[in-house]
């Protein structure tokens, strides 16, 4: 979990037993140093259900969005596998446009994601969306900027991920894909389906290169952010 100023513990929450649910703080700059300092509280499952669980990749690609906050004011953005919702939440707290996604038949995830919103006091567009599946939802989508946090776990579904990035990515000139994932991925995989889906990578960062210590200190694994975009060079 994210580190927390000296009035909170780091990984401070309140739990519930009846419901198995705990909340966690995210802190997002330095209150003492920083106007535009703030925190956001997630509602997270106690059993670390995937969609109901912060992971290092969401803490990590929160962080990014929080230190790029200058591209997210006022931007369209989606969040696809959003879970939690951790990045997608900074990004409406700096002023864009959010859109939550996550498998449409995860309804308790979808439920979760509402009641974070509201607990936040953001106002975000909750949406069931399945990769690689195609509904009148997803045509009316044209982010500026797409978050996926730990979305490339499972090879399976790679290929529905990287059709659904390259239809988003072809619906906004000039949008990006920004993730966060462990090297467990596979990094030949993903690039091979980058190059079959039209994309390439314009960025790739060490996770941990950007990291305050604080919060660095409470994650473990190799992490790794990418910016990918759509290949507009002509094929030779």
């Amino acid at each position: 979990m994210e580190g927390s100023d000296e009035d909170e513990p780091a990984g401070a929450s309140s739990q519930s037993d009846q419901h198995m649910t705990t909340t966690s703080r995210h802190h997002f700059g330095n209150a003492r140093d920083s106007g535009d300092a703030f925190s956001i509280t997630i509602i997270e499952s106690m059993k670390e259900d995937y969609g109901l669980f912060v992971w290092p990749c969401s803490v990590v690609l929160a962080e990014y969005v929080w230190q790029q906050r200058s591209r997210f004011l006022g931007a369209s953005v989606v969040e696809l596998g959003a879970g939690t919702s951790l990045p997608g939440l900074v990004a409406a707290k700096l002023g864009s446009d959010v859109t939550l996604t996550d498998n449409a038949v995860r309804l308790e995830v979808l439920d979760n994601m509402r009641r974070v919103c509201d607990l936040n006091e953001l106002k975000c567009e909750v949406l069931g969306l399945t990769w690689g599946m195609w509904d009148a939802a997803v045509f009316n989508l044209k982010p500026k900027i797409i978050l996926g946090a730990d979305v490339l776990y499972d090879t399976n579904a790679f290929d529905d991920l990287f059709a659904t990035v390259t239809f988003l990515l072809q619906n906004t000139l000039g949008s990006v894909f920004i993730t966060t994932y462990h090297n467990r991925s596979g990094h030949h995989l993903i690039e091979f389906l980058m190059v079959k889906w039209g994309l390439k990578c314009v960025k790739l960062l060490d996770g941990f290169s950007f990291m305050p210590s604080d919060k660095a200190s409470g994650l473990s694994g190799s992490i790794q952010l990418a910016e990918i975009v759509l290949n507009c060079e002509p094929v030779k």
